[in-house]
C-alpha cells in the first residue's frame, strides 16, 4: 500500500493490542524488561532462553517476514546472557545470539537484519561439538550497527562508534570512529566539534513525545474511513 488507509480509531485500537500481547506474552520472556518498552507487532519476537534482560524504553520494529529473535544458550559450561541497555532501538531481522555474554550499552541502534553474536556455534576442528570458541562481545553507549552487519565473538566496540552497512566487526573497534569493511576497519573519526544527540533525548519528555506522534498520526490519517480501508484491503485501486 501506498498510505495507510486506517482510520485513526483503528490505528489506536491496533496499537492498545501490541501494547497488551507485549504485557500479556512477551514481557514475561525476559528476566527484566524496563518500563516504556515499545515493539511493533509483538508476536514476531523470539525470546529463547534465560538471562535476557533489556532497559528503559527498548523499542523493537518487526515484520513478519523479518522476525527479531534473542537467544541464549545453555550447553555444558556454557550459559549466554543478553544485556541491553536503556533507549535501544532493534530492527527488523536483527538477531542476538549468546553463549557467554553480549553487553549492549546505552541509546544503541541495530539497524535491519544486523547479527550479534559471540561464538562460533560449531568448534572448528571437531564440527560434531557445539558452541565452540565463545567470547564476549560489548558495545559501548551511543553504538550504531548499520544495515547487514556482524559482529563477532569478542568484539568490544567504543561508544559512539558507527559500522557501516554489510560490515563483518571481527577486531575490536575503538570510540568516536565510523568503520566499515568485511573486516571491518576505521574509515574515519567522528569530528568531535560536533555535538552527537543520541536517544536519550527522545525520552526527556514522554508525554510530548506521545502527543507528537499522536498529532502526526492523527494528519496523517485524517479523513479515513472504515469503508475506505475495508475497501483498500479487500479490492485495492492503482494509487492506493
Amino acid at each position: 500500500m501506498i498510505r495507510d488507509h486506517r482510520p485513526y480509531w483503528l490505528l489506536r485500537l491496533h496499537a492498545r493490542y501490541e501494547r497488551w500481547h507485549l504485557r500479556r506474552f512477551l514481557a514475561p520472556q525476559f528476566e527484566a524488561l524496563g518500563e516504556g518498552a515499545a515493539v511493533l507487532q509483538p508476536w514476531h519476537v523470539n525470546v529463547n532462553g534465560r538471562h535476557i534482560s533489556a532497559g528503559r524504553n527498548l523499542h523493537v520494529i518487526t515484520a513478519a517476514d523479518r522476525r527479531v529473535s534473542f537467544s541464549t544458550w545453555q550447553f555444558a559450561e556454557h550459559q549466554g546472557h543478553i544485556r541491553l541497555g536503556d533507549n535501544v532501538l532493534v530492527c527488523p531481522g536483527c538477531r542476538f545470539d549468546s553463549a557467554s555474554e553480549i553487553l549492549v550499552g546505552d541509546n544503541c541502534m541495530f539497524a535491519a537484519g544486523s547479527y550479534i553474536t559471540d561464538a562460533d556455534w560449531h568448534d572448528i576442528y571437531d564440527r560434531t561439538r557445539i558452541v565452540g570458541t565463545t567470547k564476549p562481545v560489548r558495545l559501548g553507549d551511543n553504538v550504531w550497527v548499520g544495515d547487514g552487519a556482524v559482529v563477532c565473538k569478542g568484539v568490544t566496540i567504543g561508544e559512539n562508534s558507527v559500522v557501516g552497512a554489510g560490515s563483518v566487526v571481527a577486531g575490536d573497534l575503538p570510540a568516536n570512529v565510523i568503520a566499515a569493511g568485511n573486516p571491518a576497519e576505521v574509515i574515519k573519526p567522528l569530528d568531535p566539534a560536533r555535538p552527537l544527540t543520541t536517544r536519550a533525548s527522545l525520552f526527556a519528555d514522554t508525554a510530548e513525545l506521545e502527543a507528537r506522534m499522536d498529532g502526526i498520526n492523527r494528519h496523517l490519517l485524517e479523513g479515513n474511513s472504515l469503508a475506505g480501508w475495508l475497501r483498500a484491503k479487500f479490492a485495492p485501486r492503482t494509487g492506493d
